[in-house]
């Protein structure tokens, strides 16, 4: 099982991820695109690194938002496989 941080650890790995709250034990940003198909299209670039990583966000859809919430659920909180899958998301355009 993964290593939970410390509430130092994530205030400072989150200081390097712009646009990304710490809500919690989550870790969440929304992004806003034209229209529908964008945020579509958005969410499937987003297998592969969550794939690659076996790290899976949660995801809500709501026309042309995405909200992405990152958590390691079986640690029960932020570890930093959510930090690693958060900075290959904030990569994607």
């Amino acid at each position: 099982m993964a290593q939970l941080l410390t509430e130092a650890e994530i205030q400072e790995s989150a200081k390097v991820l712009s646009g990304w709250t710490v809500e919690g034990s989550n870790l969440e940003i929304t992004r806003t695109f034209k229209d529908f198909i964008q945020a579509i299209e958005f969410v499937n670039k987003l297998v592969e690194p969550a794939e690659s990583a076996g790290h899976h966000p949660d995801i809500e859809i709501s026309y042309n938002k995405v909200k992405i919430r990152l958590t390691t659920h079986d640690a029960g909180g932020l570890t930093q496989a959510d930090f690693d899958v958060a900075q290959a998301i904030s990569q994607i355009n």
